[in-house]
């Protein structure tokens, strides 16, 4: 009777280890972004979908590089990542989520929604583990987001504009947004943050004259040539959603004298926009870690597989990039994704 009990009892705990999924440590540390990761032991192992706003930028390279190195420091986890072909791809990646959502496959889900009030509905009622990576999603079946506080963030990028803009001898301050697409959170929470930042530095911030550009480069330089007609007399601050306006809206604003001075904040950090900042064609970007995002998404899906309770907010880090860090930063980007 007793052998038999024993002989339950350690396939009980051959199942329990079966079922785990890159819990333990397989391959050593792995450096990255600054942070210390641990690999995932080797049981049977998990697969994990990851599905971003796009893979057609270098911002979301990093998060994808990111997502799958994961998968390189645990073995015995599978990740697929994906995206839609832009931002403004909402049917696009709608079809992937409740394709993927319904197909049986995945163990986990990793969603950077482009829609969040449409994906919220989406998963209603799923039980599989879901984690939003970068953009939030207010749903109770979402267990953690990992991201940046696009907020706190932005409000820092403010605060450093307005120091910069004083620096640069503007005595009247006043900025404007070249905001991503109007009624996604990320984007408002950016606005929201900058506005807060410049306000507590002692800038204007002009609500009023938000230009929405859709988070696309060519827009942004139509933004800021409406901003041009409409301020002839310069603006000391032009803070946008993302770098590729940033530098977008820097060019079109080039040659023209009454913006010679002007501060062109970016957001994201990329490889582009250290490049920018080093040649003096965008003064700063808030730097998102999105390589730490993509690896600690993953990293909390894996954990939510094996029952472990996850915080509801995993900040995955920011800085401002200026002229004295850009090629440090540069160097660090190049070795995430050459």
């Amino acid at each position: 009777m007793k052998k038999r009990l024993l002989a339950m009892l350690m396939t009980g705990a051959m199942v329990a280890s079966l079922a785990a999924c890159g819990g333990g440590s397989t391959g050593g540390d792995t450096k990255t972004g600054g942070d210390t990761k641990t690999g995932g032991d080797t049981a049977s192992g998990c697969s994990v979908d990851v599905i971003l706003k796009t893979t057609a930028s270098e911002y979301w390279s990093y998060v994808k590089a990111g997502a799958e190195a994961y998968a390189k420091d645990n073995s015995d986890v599978k990740v697929e990542v994906k995206g839609a072909t832009s931002e403004t791809a909402y049917d696009e990646q709608q079809n992937m989520i409740e394709t993927d959502l319904n197909s049986g496959a995945y163990d986990a889900f990793v969603i950077a929604p482009l829609q969040a009030d449409l994906v919220k509905t989406l998963i209603a009622g799923k039980s599989d583990p879901i984690i939003a990576v970068d953009t939030n999603i207010d749903a109770p079946e979402v267990l953690s987001f990992v991201g940046t506080g696009n907020e706190d963030a932005a409000a820092l990028g403010g605060k450093e504009a307005v120091k910069a803009a004083q620096d640069a001898g503007w005595s009247e301050i006043k900025a404007i947004a070249i905001s991503g697409v109007q009624g996604d959170g990320t984007a408002t929470a950016r606005l929201t943050g900058y506005e807060k930042g410049i306000t507590e530095a002692g800038g204007e911030f002009l609500k009023g004259e938000i230009q929405y550009a859709d988070a696309v480069a060519d827009k942004a330089a139509t933004s800021m040539e409406a901003i041009m007609q409409n301020h002839p007399e310069g603006v000391a601050i032009i803070v946008c959603n993302n770098d590729d306006m940033a530098m977008a809206a820097a060019r079109a604003a080039k040659g023209n004298a009454a913006y010679a001075k002007t501060i062109f904040v970016g957001f994201d950090g990329i490889q582009s926009a250290c490049n920018a900042i080093l040649a003096g064609e965008e003064t700063m970007s808030v730097a998102q870690e999105a390589y730490d995002m993509g690896y600690k998404a993953v990293e909390a899906a894996v954990k939510a597989v094996n029952g472990e309770t996850l915080d509801k907010f995993i900040d995955s880090g920011c800085s401002v990039v200026t002229k004295d860090n850009a090629q440090e930063r540069l160097d660090t980007l190049k070795g995430y994704i050459g």
